[in-house]
């Protein structure tokens, strides 16, 4: 447990050697999607001034789909369109150091102090984003970050672009 912890507060610093190191690990998976569930779970509670209880579960549901939809995404950019030379990953690799990079959003129960709860939620949102890119960055053995940045910002789009497609097919989650 006290290794699950230290990789949780290690991919939070933003240690490019963590994400090196869950890349390669291939029994790091439930570790990644215990990062995204209890990031999800600190959301969660963080709004449920917002939300209620219910955006807890709901939240945690939808951020395990999100991990999946994203680290699938990002593989198909970043492998198949925007590869480099050396580049080579597989989905798992991409699941393992999204899911870590989900690890700045345990602050976010933070937002259960009021007032708080925005601020709270644009810091995490933006430190993790910072992890994704590092996280990508890794996973697809990119030598620059740049690159990265790009891959993330592409599927972003098209994460959103779907998200609108879906919500206006099925309506808005209520």
């Amino acid at each position: 447990m006290s290794s699950y912890i230290d990789r949780i507060k290690r991919a939070a610093l933003l240690k490019v050697d963590l994400y090196e190191e869950v890349e390669a690990d291939e029994g790091a998976m439930m570790q990644a999607m215990g990062v995204v569930i209890l990031s999800s779970i600190a959301g969660g509670i963080g709004s449920v001034y917002q939300f209620g209880f219910t955006g807890i579960l709901v939240g945690s549901i939808s951020a395990l789909i999100s991990w999946f939809v994203w680290a699938y995404t990002v593989y198909f950019i970043g492998v198949k369109v925007l590869p480099e030379p050396q580049t080579e990953a597989t989905p798992g690799q991409l699941l393992r150091t999204l899911g870590f990079a989900s690890a700045p959003g345990l602050i976010r129960i933070l937002g259960i102090i009021q007032g708080l709860g925005n601020i709270i939620a644009f810091i995490a949102s933006v430190w993790m984003l910072i992890a994704m890119v590092i996280a990508v960055r890794q996973a697809l053995d990119y030598k620059g970050t740049l690159r990265a940045v790009v891959v993330c910002i592409i599927g972003w789009i098209l994460y959103w672009l779907a998200a609108l497609i879906i919500f206006a097919l099925f309506g808005q989650p209520s």
